[in-house]
């Protein structure tokens, strides 16, 4: 809770070998996770949320005057490219109004499973109410490819840690929400677990009409490292990766007035410190 320890952190950061060129070269566009926000698994409960957010925006150069210094959470969109080729990204704030997770209890829990089990609550939220408002209003922006930051895993539901099925009426608001606006093209990039892994949600009444894909890729510094058994997820493609990794995601444009061809193919991939590809799928994007 302290904010000089934040900002030295983040310090920390800014001057590491590795970071500091990437930072040169790319823009990023960054959530926030547990330890990014302040506290391990917090949630609205953290009493420094608004201070970390203004420290969380000094470090990535967000304006003194914007607007974002002014809403309550991280969340925002940024769309990139031109008509017929546009990528929308869409950033979620699972943190700042998220309510407190329901925990096992010591002679309940099992071991490896996890400190924590679903909430039934329905007034239960992840995104409180003006993120949920405001994720409407931009699905029915103008996209071709939206990919959507969730700091927790969006498709596994069988484990005991954070993720979006511990508010299952959130998760299930979250895949109404995409299935309403009619936008198509949404995937999921998510991390937080220490491992990666790439999942496939089905196309259902209750999903979207097309599948969804999450890609977990964590993380660059303190992935687990060691072989562990494979962790339940029935919605996993391939294998879970323990060791340093990260993600990419490519986007191939096809250039074609014939329907038959899809508006872009896409590549999802998690690769390891060598860069070398450990797991990957591949998406037709369609163009309608």
């Amino acid at each position: 809770e302290d904010m000089a320890e934040m900002r030295a952190k983040y310090d920390t950061l800014a001057a590491n070998p590795g970071f500091a060129p990437l930072r040169r070269a790319v823009p990023i566009i960054a959530v926030w996770d547990d330890h990014d926000y302040g506290v391990n698994d917090g949630g609205r409960e953290y009493p420094r949320r608004r201070e970390s957010q203004q420290v969380f925006y000094d470090f990535f150069d967000v304006s003194a005057d914007s607007p974002l210094r002014q809403q309550e959470g991280i969340y925002r969109a940024i769309t990139c490219g031109p008509p017929g080729s546009r990528v929308q990204f869409i950033c979620l704030d699972s943190r700042y109004h998220r309510s407190p997770l329901k925990a096992v209890t010591l002679t309940d829990r099992v071991k490896g499973q996890g400190p924590y089990v679903p909430d039934p609550d329905p007034a239960a939220t992840i995104l409180g109410a003006e993120q949920w408002a405001w994720l409407a209003e931009v699905l029915e922006e103008p996209a071709e490819i939206r990919i959507v930051l969730s700091s927790i895993q969006v498709a596994a539901t069988e484990h005991g840690f954070e993720k979006w099925e511990n508010f299952p009426a959130e998760r299930a608001r979250l895949f109404k929400t995409i299935r309403q606006s009619g936008a198509m093209g949404v995937m999921f990039v998510s991390g937080d677990r220490h491992a990666a892994e790439i999942s496939r949600i089905p196309a259902g009444d209750e999903t979207a009409g097309y599948p969804l894909y999450d890609l977990t890729a964590s993380s660059l510094n303190q992935a687990i490292g060691r072989s562990e058994p494979q962790e339940p997820n029935r919605f996993r493609v391939g294998d879970r990766y323990h060791g340093t990794n990260f993600g990419t995601i490519e986007i191939d444009w096809k250039e074609s007035a014939n329907r038959q061809v899809p508006l872009a193919a896409v590549t999802l991939a998690i690769r390891d410190e060598q860069g070398a590809v450990v797991e990957s799928v591949a998406i037709d994007i369609p163009k309608e």
